[in-house]
């Protein structure tokens, strides 16, 4: 997303069944998921510091909801940090399971979200 030429914030959602993380991630699974019985999966929602407090990701997220029910998914599901959280709670997102990724060196709080479309 883009507010007078900069880079505002960026995210998306996926029919795959990896939550989070590239394609080099150790755990990646690429199986697509059925709209039928599983969540869709929102990932990568980023707000720049500069734009915080404007919308962006409010916006990102519902068109990443918009989108996933299109497909025909009646849930999403997400990985949020403790930043997104306050902002997926608003937007009626519910938690579940909370534990530390330290696949990257160092533990990050993750907080399994979910929502009903």
């Amino acid at each position: 997303m883009e507010y007078d030429g900069a880079l505002a914030g960026c995210g998306g959602w996926s029919r795959r069944a990896t939550m989070y993380g590239g394609d080099q991630s150790p755990g990646r699974n690429a199986a697509l998921l059925d709209p039928a019985k599983d969540a869709a999966r929102v990932r990568a929602i980023y707000t720049h510091p500069a734009f915080v407090r404007r919308g962006v990701g409010r916006l990102i997220l519902s068109l990443c909801e918009n989108a996933a029910k299109t497909e025909g998914f009646a849930r999403v599901e997400l990985a949020a940090t403790m930043a997104g959280e306050p902002l997926y709670r608003a937007c009626g997102y519910h938690p579940a399971e909370k534990f530390f990724d330290d696949r990257g060196g160092a533990p990050v709080p993750i907080l399994m979200m979910s929502k009903t479309l």
